[in-house]
């Protein structure tokens, strides 16, 4: 198989400069790659190198990441902001052919704004490959399956729940290994289960990383003072935020979406960034005792993130969709990254058009 090379270029769309990672030919089979948080299109590069050359891939970079203007991420819009700079790519003819239905393939933060661009351009999506999404009701304080928010104000949720040594270190570009909250160390300990499969990639994929735009309109975004535990609400700039359940609950659109393309929704058991007991989620740091004062299970659970992702898809399904689970065992945040066979293998399952 040929090896798929990657060019980047330039596109002005939705009002804001886009850099754009562009392989294949104009008029291969199109697969649309969206990035996740704190990563940039550099992230896909590991697989595009695997893909075959009869495939036409675009990745951009979304706002805020990697060469894309910073900016700003209006929160009150969920994942909006980023769907409508990657919706407006669609029609331009130096990426796509005239009227392209790509693949869509999302990974985590990605995998929302994969979501947000199906319901709200249903004819445009060919498919849906979700890697370790978000979940439909958005990044924590939730309490079941149906997305039933812990506290009215979302407390625990959004731009608060940063780390801020992270935050600190990520703005500073800093590469080294001193410290937990380190980007190098906060890649190794997080996105792979496993920090062997970053391989001969870790600098690429650190560069993503330190790639994120920081400050109030980005990365974390502001918080508000709240009553409820942690002390912390979302507010309404910046990414944190816009992945909210505050903003961010898609389910039922998703549910109800006209068409419904087939979904694969490919995950790791390992993953603790989205997972029924994720390190990211403070309800459940707080029954660890990581995060003081946690008021207990029955005021603030964990979000059954996967648990949510599952009920809904079978919801989707029950609609008239189909949807396909893959479950990888001992996988982490990035099945791409730690499991390419079968990510590749699934995403060509999607093109050739053979799903169930």
């Amino acid at each position: 198989m040929p090896r798929m090379e990657t060019g980047q270029q330039l596109v002005s769309a939705n009002g804001v400069t886009q850099a754009v990672r562009v392989a294949g030919p104009p008029d291969g089979v199109p697969v649309l790659l969206i990035h996740g948080n704190c990563s940039s299109a550099a992230f896909w590069e590991p697989l595009v190198r695997r893909l075959p050359d009869t495939l036409r891939v675009v990745a951009p970079d979304l706002r805020g990441y990697g060469d894309t203007d910073t900016a700003p991420v209006d929160a009150t819009r969920g994942l909006t902001d980023f769907s409508d700079d990657v919706a407006a790519l669609l029609d331009e003819p130096s990426l796509f052919s005239s009227a392209a239905r790509p693949v869509v393939v999302g990974h985590s933060l990605g995998g929302g704004v994969a979501m947000r661009l199906l319901v709200d351009h249903p004819e445009r999506v060919a498919a849906l490959l979700l890697a370790a999404p978000v979940s439909p009701y958005g990044y924590g304080g939730t309490r079941d399956l149906t997305g039933t928010p812990t506290t009215p104000d979302f407390a625990g949720t959004g731009a608060g729940t940063a780390n801020a040594e992270f935050v600190k270190r990520l703005a500073a570009g800093d590469r080294g290994t001193d410290s937990q909250a380190s980007p190098r160390n906060v890649l190794r300990a997080t996105y792979v289960a496993d920090p062997a499969s970053l391989g001969a990639d870790e600098e690429l994929l650190l560069d993503t990383l330190l790639s994120t735009a920081t400050g109030d309109d980005n990365y974390p975004g502001t918080a508000v003072d709240s009553a409820h535990w942690p002390g912390t609400a979302p507010g309404r700039r910046g990414v944190l935020n816009a992945l909210s359940p505050a903003y961010f609950r898609i389910a039922d659109e998703l549910v109800a979406v006209a068409g419904k393309p087939p979904v694969t929704w490919i995950h790791g058991d390992a993953d603790v960034i989205v997972s029924d007991t994720s390190l990211f989620d403070l309800a459940h740091l707080g029954s660890l005792g990581v995060v003081p004062g946690w008021p207990g299970a029955d005021a603030c659970p964990a979000q059954p993130m996967v648990g949510q992702t599952r009920a809904v898809l079978e919801r989707y399904a029950a609609a008239g969709g189909t949807y396909r689970e893959v479950l990888l065992p001992g996988c982490g945040h990035s099945p791409h990254l730690e499991r390419p066979a079968e990510f590749v293998a699934e995403l060509l399952r999607l093109t050739d058009g053979t799903v169930a």
